[in-house]
């Protein structure tokens, strides 16, 4: 017997996603899965090295459980940092015993014949197609929903994003492939597939195989393909990370045709000075267009986007155009950052650096905003109607909430999990709402007391 493994995983749903392959080929070839990294054979950490806080996470995640680990464990550091970095990373670390490259499989770095006295074992890129982790089987998680990866890597050249330079080119899986992965999962339980990839919107522009939509004589982006396939599938599918250069009305309008009309735009900023600076296209207006006719097209829609703050050159009036944008566009969610420096990118060899203390207060100023808007968007919600995923015991999800990112629905704790439940929100507390079950809203003292139950 191989022994029991254990994986933590640091960054984003791209990481889970490879966390859950190498758990399912570790699975598949006689590991177990420990109840904790104490108790394990094998500790695995799945790193981030996408900014220099969650390479810093990494690092202090890979110390502390070098010293909690059982004797006799064996300490691999994979994903993100260890691409970026992995020589230096062996070189610094003693505590860890195997740093492996992204694309390698862990129970193939722990092969006697692989491993040997090699403490850091780089991706062959000759052999990437056959241990590449986009084809591994996976790990089927507890909840009801589940991340999709549908490619690796990225083709695009953003001034702040070291991606492409350790996540290599991108990558597109083979439909075929991508929809076996989604119907074992909705077979497994999962009601809800959230797809992502560096660059979702640009699925299949690397690949010349696999069926195209043709529509009023032009062949559809093969995106718009992946989600009515999937969505024929299972009742929920979600995009995150969609580039709004890549956006066409017909990606607008196959989401909107899922029933899930959630647009998660990687906007980064606003003012078109500082968008070209970051190697990115795009104006305010041109964005708060695109809103409004998604709006129109689907007035439930759902609109989420992300923001770096301290970019360099960014000035006092790039960010009052900002503020003025987030006012205007009252998104429903949002996520500030503040620019991280990072070598080998375009933006780091930029004049006009933004000092931290300012670019934290910008951040603040925009976080505040926002952060009144998402509260007045929610409170608007209150007294209609939707229709839940239960994720876990009193939590659950409508359309307007993605996992793990967003607020929740906080529901009684007699719902079962996996199953969907029309409710009437009864109250917002801040990004979260309360919902009561349309059986239990008969009466207004039955509704008050499910009500103060859940709360």
């Amino acid at each position: 017997m191989p022994g029991s493994f254990w994986i933590e995983t640091l960054g984003c749903p791209k990481n889970q996603v490879d966390s859950d392959k190498l758990a399912g080929s570790m699975l598949r070839d006689g590991y177990v899965e420990a109840s904790g990294a104490d108790s394990a054979d094998v500790v695995v950490v799945n790193t981030c090295a996408f900014i220099e806080p969650a390479r810093a996470e990494s690092i202090e995640t890979i110390l502390t459980l070098a010293e909690t680990r059982r004797d006799g464990a064996r300490l691999v550091v994979t994903g993100c940092l260890a691409a970026r970095a992995g020589a230096e990373l062996a070189e610094a670390l003693p505590e860890v015993d195997l740093v492996v490259d992204v694309g390698v499989p862990v129970e193939v770095a722990l092969a006697p014949s692989s491993a040997g006295n090699v403490r850091w074992l780089p991706r062959r890129r000759e052999i990437v197609p056959a241990l590449d982790l986009l084809e591994l089987p996976r790990r089927r998680g507890a909840a009801p929903w589940a991340y999709v990866k549908v490619a690796e890597g990225c083709d695009r050249k953003c001034g702040f994003c070291a991606i492409p330079s350790f996540r290599g080119p991108q990558r597109s899986r083979p439909l075929a492939a991508i929809l076996a992965e989604v119907a074992e999962l909705a077979a497994s339980g999962v009601r809800e597939i959230v797809l992502v990839a560096q660059d979702l919107a640009s699925f299949g522009r690397d690949r010349s195989d696999g069926p195209r939509r043709v529509e009023a004589g032009v062949q559809a982006p093969a995106i718009i393909e992946l989600v009515a396939a999937v969505s024929a599938v299972v009742e929920r599918v979600r995009l995150l990370y969609l580039y709004p250069s890549s956006l066409t009305d017909g990606l607008v309008e196959a989401i909107v045709a899922t029933g899930v009309p959630y647009f998660d735009l990687s906007l980064q900023h606003v003012s078109a000075p500082l968008v070209r600076r970051m190697r990115r296209f795009g104006t305010a207006e041109k964005f708060l267009d695109r809103i409004a006719m998604i709006r129109e097209a689907a007035p439930e829609a759902v609109l989420r986007s992300s923001f770096i703050l301290g970019y360099p050159g960014e000035t006092e009036e790039d960010h009052d155009e900002l503020l003025a944008f987030l006012d205007r566009a009252e998104l429903d969610w949002a996520g500030f950052f503040t620019f991280s420096n990072e070598d080998g990118t375009y933006a780091a060899g930029l004049d006009r650096q933004v000092r931290e203390p300012l670019a934290l207060e910008r951040l603040r100023e925009c976080a505040e905003l926002q952060d009144a808007i998402t509260a007045k968007r929610r409170s608007a919600l209150v007294g209609t109607t939707g229709t839940v995923l239960v994720d876990s015991v009193g939590r659950g999800r409508t359309h307007r909430e993605a996992p793990e990112i967003d607020g929740v629905v906080r529901l009684p704790a007699d719902l079962a999990v996996g199953e969907f439940v029309e409710v009437e929100f009864a109250a917002a507390e801040g990004p979260d709402l309360v919902g009561v079950p349309l059986a239990s809203t008969g009466a207004v003292g039955g509704v008050r007391r499910r009500v103060e139950g859940i709360l």
